[in-house]
């Protein structure tokens, strides 16, 4: 009887199938055109999209104490909130004449249904609003609402009411752009028509601030009174208009004295003016670019929608911003860039794809000095198969291209080529064996593979196995690192069945044919010093405790790093970004022109480090935020009493110190300014993961 053919299994199945069949190289072409269509279409984006619910619930209470406000709305509101399913964390801030409550639902809810839940509970409960509270007004947070884009106006022409103006005009070219979303002025001075009453005046004429205040409200106004038809068109027929300048408002009628009508203009001074200074921005050059006397400054904030790609809508608005320049935007006007998440955003992808490109290269390298050539063109065949199967897994869960997904391609470069190299170097042993000669290579491969298959599909299964749990981390960082097990997984499984497809098929046309065999006899160096290592530490005792001792020596010196601190421990490493905040808080009473003193002051401070380009300083209002800031609601502050610092460093690539070394640096000169006026500060670096709402 002869001898039963072995048993193929999955993988010498998969081999078997694939390994003649003209459908293995359409596979190939498939597969990475899809890849490079999926990188294509992807979304690119600096942080990934993390759906968490997180809503604003805001109450006024005009007259109540912060105390009261906490008794009689914040934490009933409270209450009601933890009785919604679905709710993590509620916190709530009183103040005096208000309260706000932050609720933020679990991860994973999905946001619409964590709102209407949300309003249903409110709205049920409506009538236990206290008196003189009002409605809640509930606002949805979300990381879209963070501005990928900041332009500054600033001049020293003009002033903030002059630019506000320059601005607002922009604001609406700008809105029309497609995929924005949210826009934001911040700074300058609204236009204002200011009416300032004479008392005598009014007496005289037997008339009251009252009177002049009714009058005026009433003509503002415009409505249909009708509608008639007239040479056979219909005619509509308004009454009344709106205000247009201060010549309209002091042309009202506000009386009659002695039969004769009594204008505004009459009984008041009028003017067209800027409204009450509540907020001061200011820009300055740093000393990168040689300094300067600050600027009055507008910035102009914009948002993306959800799922659209962050440099081509920077890239639209800044071409928009430049067909303005001229005609809308004065030329003694500049307008400067201080944030471009787009442009972060393609650096960022362009240089993690050079690295995954490098990485590519180095892998097979090493193929190449290791095995041969010809083995390392058949594993370069398996990497951007599998890398473009990877990409094609993230655009359909709906994932963008941001710099953990960009990540997780990286990291799975390392484990993905493992399959291949397995299956390669068993062919070309199973080649060079004395009993294959005369046997096709194609019959070689198969049975290579066929004898590794389990082996290999149980060694990807651990790695699977041992990256799969890190999907199912729970707060922010879940959702922020799961492209990594997500992808890391989807590629390792990618790679087994292109170890079992694509790399016999390759192989069985490059390897060469029965020629190769011809040099079989001997074992290459690096084989013969493994096998002389081995065969000491499998049959002598000293070797092998020697070996034992070594290798424990080394894992306890490793672990002695940590508590000695010769190596600092934490969860994600400093990010090197070229933008920092500094906060100030001036004590409650301080005025306006205290509080943008003091963070003129602080700027001065900070402006002459070599690495500041330029910064901003806002006083009674906040910066544009960032990521961290929604969380923490910077862009909630408001008041006399509050300024932010943002400084934009040179880019990276322009520096050699890290932006954590440079806020380590300014904070001393920040801590010396704030001592001298009794303010808190705090030197606000964008965090490498996930914001927090302490760190």
């Amino acid at each position: 009887m002869s001898a039963a053919a072995p048993k193929l299994g999955l993988a010498g199945g998969l081999a078997k199938a694939f390994i003649n069949s003209k459908l293995t190289p359409l596979l190939i072409i498939v597969s990475i055109l899809l890849g490079v269509g999926a990188a294509v279409i992807l979304p690119r984006e600096e942080e990934p999209q993390i759906k968490v619910p997180m809503v604003d619930i805001m109450v006024s209470m005009p007259g109540a104490s912060a105390a009261e406000v906490e008794r009689r709305v914040s934490s009933p509101i409270e209450r009601l909130l933890w009785e919604i399913e679905g709710v993590e964390y509620v916190y709530s801030t009183s103040q005096t004449g208000r309260a706000m409550v932050i609720v933020r639902f679990k991860v994973g809810e999905d946001v619409e249904r964590s709102l209407v839940k949300l309003h249903q509970k409110l709205m049920g409960n409506a009538d236990k609003i206290p008196p003189g509270a009002s409605a809640p007004l509930v606002k949805a947070r979300s990381i879209d609402d963070v501005p990928i884009l900041a332009l500054t106006f600033h001049s020293r022409r003009y002033d903030h009411q002059e630019l506000r103006r320059v601005a607002a005009e922009v604001e609406a070219q700008v809105k029309r752009t497609a995929d924005v979303s949210e826009t934001k002025l911040i700074g300058g001075l609204r236009r204002q028509i200011r009416v300032h009453l004479d008392p005598i005046a009014l007496a005289s004429r037997n008339l009251g601030p009252g009177d002049a205040w009714m009058a005026a409200l009433a003509a503002n106004h415009q409505a249909r009174v009708g509608a008639f038809t007239a040479h056979d068109q219909d005619v509509i027929v308004e009454a009344g208009g709106f205000f247009a300048d201060a010549a309209d408002v002091g042309a009202t009628v506000v009386g009659v004295y002695g039969d004769v009508p009594v204008h505004l203009r009459d009984v008041a001074t009028i003017e067209d003016a800027a409204e009450d200074v509540a907020q001061y921005v200011f820009f300055g050059q740093g000393a990168a670019r040689g300094g300067g006397a600050e600027q009055p400054a507008v910035t102009l904030s914009v948002a993306k929608r959800p799922g659209t790609n962050a440099i081509v809508v920077a890239d639209a608005v800044l071409a928009q911003v430049r067909r303005l320049q001229g005609t809308v935007i004065p030329a003694d006007v500049e307008v400067t860039i201080t944030r471009n998440y787009g442009e972060t955003s393609a650096e960022k992808s362009n240089e993690l794809l050079l690295h995954m490109a490098i990485a590519v290269v180095s892998v097979s390298l090493l193929v190449l000095v290791m095995l041969g050539w010809r083995e390392s063109l058949v594993v370069a065949i398996a990497i951007p198969s599998t890398l473009a199967l990877t990409l094609l897994v993230f655009y359909l869960v709906g994932y963008t291209l941001n710099r953990i997904t960009l990540f997780a391609l990286i990291f799975s470069i390392g484990i993905l080529v493992d399959d291949a190299i397995v299956v390669v170097e068993n062919m070309v042993r199973h080649r060079d064996l004395p009993e294959n000669r005369g046997r096709s290579l194609r019959e070689v491969a198969i049975t290579a593979v066929a004898e590794v298959g389990n082996p290999t599909i149980l060694a990807t299964l651990a790695v699977i196995g041992a990256i799969v749990p890190m999907a199912a981390v729970g707060g922010l960082m879940g959702p922020y690192m799961r492209p990594i097990p997500v992808g890391a997984s989807a590629a390792m499984a990618f790679s087994l069945l292109i170890a079992f497809v694509v790399t016999p098929w390759a192989a069985a046309r490059l390897l060469g044919g029965g020629a190769a065999h011809a040099h079989a006899e001997t074992e290459s160096r690096l084989t013969r010093a493994y096998r002389w290592i081995m065969r000491r530490l499998v049959t002598r005792a000293a070797w092998r405790w020697g070996f034992f001792a070594v290798i424990g020596a080394l894992l306890a010196g490793a672990i002695a790093l940590v508590p000695t601190r010769a190596v600092l421990v934490k969860m994600l490493p400093f990010d090197n970004k070229s933008e920092l905040d500094v906060i100030v808080n001036m004590p409650e009473d301080a005025s306006l022109e205290r509080t943008a003193a003091v963070a003129r002051e602080i700027a001065a401070a900070i402006r002459d480090q070599p690495e500041v380009l330029d910064y901003q300083v806002y006083v009674g209002t906040a910066s544009p935020f960032t990521f961290n800031g929604l969380v923490r609601h910077y862009d909630m502050r408001r008041g006399a009493a509050v300024a932010d610092v943002q400084i934009n460093l040179l880019p990276k690539h322009a520096r050699s110190a890290q932006s954590h070394d440079i806020a380590r640096r300014i904070r001393p000169l920040v801590v010396a300014v704030a001592k001298k006026y009794g303010a808190r500060t705090a030197v606000v670096e964008v965090p490498p993961g996930p914001p927090v709402l302490q760190t």
